[in-house]
């Protein structure tokens, strides 16, 4: 029995038994070599299969478990209520579509907070102020944005993986506020800061443009949160932050009706700013709009990173 395996693996592949092949005669398939390895096992056979003919082999026994498991798998699936296989396919699809949009949506969660007011309210203060502790040069007119991507400067000796903020001093300068336009958009809060001091011969002035900035689109579509800053609080005869508070809600609700609720932004004609038939206040606002006190000058701004932190996770 072992001669004749010998002289049939002979005739099918001669190098097997360690003979020079012979050009009139083929090379054997490996599914010959296979049925043969098999018929004579290890422990009978002569000699045994190639390296070549044992790697053609094991490729065609992956290839075989493969479909068999592939065949498995259809049977399976025709056995099943055509019902559940639309629901398991249903779910399929919502689960790479969620996890989907939740890449998205994290990977765009902006960093950029933005400052505006008035001229002369200590906006290019407070950027010094969270960037390197420090006032610099004290009041400070700016005429061109102060653009800055910094770890805030209370907590550089703070442990552990911190975000940095990309800060942005708009300035006041009523014809060079338009510029504002091209930072809102990538903005994840906007700080409005007011001169605490001098606010009331300021307070139609910060009104108007606090109203510009409420009634812009981005803004409203996009709910960004708005921080109403009282600036220049350590002085003595600076006003409370509700006394700006409630002014600046008399003076927006007097702005509803002098403009018919339009803005010169590009916001819908339907959108109304408050509730109609109703004395205007912040909370009626679709965003959030928050009021703080604080100090540029002193440093006294925890309030100030507060609502950074919130909007700019560590």
């Amino acid at each position: 029995m072992i001669q004749m395996y010998r002289h049939l693996l002979f005739a099918l592949n001669p190098a097997i038994c360690g003979l020079s092949p012979s050009p009139d005669l083929p090379a054997a398939p490996p599914s010959a070599l296979l049925l043969l390895h098999t018929l004579c096992p290890p422990k009978l056979a002569v000699l045994p299969l190639s390296a070549r003919s044992l790697s053609a082999t094991g490729g065609l026994l992956r290839r075989t478990d493969m479909e068999k498991w592939i065949h498995q798998i259809e049977e399976w699936i025709h056995q099943q209520p055509i019902e559940q296989l639309y629901v398991a396919f249903a779910v399929l699809v919502f689960t790479f579509v969620f996890f989907g949009l939740f890449r998205i949506l994290r990977r765009s969660k902006s960093n950029t907070i933005v400052l505006v007011g008035l001229s002369g309210s200590g906006k290019t203060v407070l950027f010094y102020q969270l960037r390197d502790g420090s006032p610099h040069l004290g009041t400070v007119t700016s005429m061109e944005p102060n653009d800055g991507t910094f770890m805030l400067h209370s907590e550089l000796e703070k442990k552990g993986k911190l975000n940095p903020v990309h800060l942005i001093d708009v300035p006041g300068h009523s014809q060079l506020r338009p510029k504002l336009d091209e930072f809102l958009p990538h903005a994840a809060g906007v700080i409005f800061v007011v001169d605490s001091l001098d606010f009331l011969p300021n307070c139609r002035a910060a009104a108007e443009c606090l109203y510009d900035v409420l009634t812009k689109a981005i803004i409203v579509k996009r709910r960004i949160p708005i921080l109403i800053l009282c600036n220049k609080a350590d002085k003595v005869t600076a006003h409370s932050k509700e006394f700006i508070r409630k002014q600046l809600e008399k003076e927006i609700d007097k702005l509803r009706t002098s403009r018919s609720a339009i803005s010169t932004a590009d916001i819908t004609s339907d959108y109304t700013l408050g509730v109609p038939g109703e004395a205007f206040s912040f909370s009626h606002c679709q965003n959030k709009v928050t009021v703080a006190d604080a100090s540029g000058l002193t440093g006294e701004i925890s309030q100030v990173e507060q609502f950074i932190r919130e909007l700019v996770r560590p």
